[in-house]
């Protein structure tokens, strides 16, 4: 998988953004669905979905996890999986990167609600 580029904020920028805007616009759309439920925010909002790519006969979705040890992380990556597959139409592997998630991987609109920046 390709090295994805971020802002300076740490927001990721999808490989796939370039080829397929309209796919990765229906993705996200189906990711604001899948909530973290100790967070309350969405995986677009925290910004575990890293990277995207789409081919022709699959794809693939890097995310992370905010810990670890998430107790809720089977279960989120497996719904990630199935709606990503629903909105593309075609098989999607998930890759789960190491990455250490912070808060500057969140989305700048919700940050003020957490009090820290």
């Amino acid at each position: 998988m390709s090295e994805n580029t971020t802002t300076p904020s740490n927001r990721p920028v999808w490989d796939a953004q370039a080829a397929h805007p309209e796919l990765c616009e229906t993705l996200k759309t189906a990711f604001y669905d899948i909530l973290d439920p100790e967070l309350g925010l969405n995986i677009i909002q925290l910004g575990l979905i890293r990277n995207v790519i789409i081919e022709d006969d699959h794809a693939i979705v890097r995310m992370i996890l905010t810990t670890p040890f998430c107790p809720y992380g089977p279960a989120m990556i497996d719904v990630t999986q199935k709606k990503a597959e629903e909105a593309l139409g075609r098989p999607v592997n998930i890759d789960l990167g190491m990455d250490v998630w912070d808060f500057s991987m969140m989305d700048e609109d919700v940050r003020p609600d957490w009090s820290m920046f």
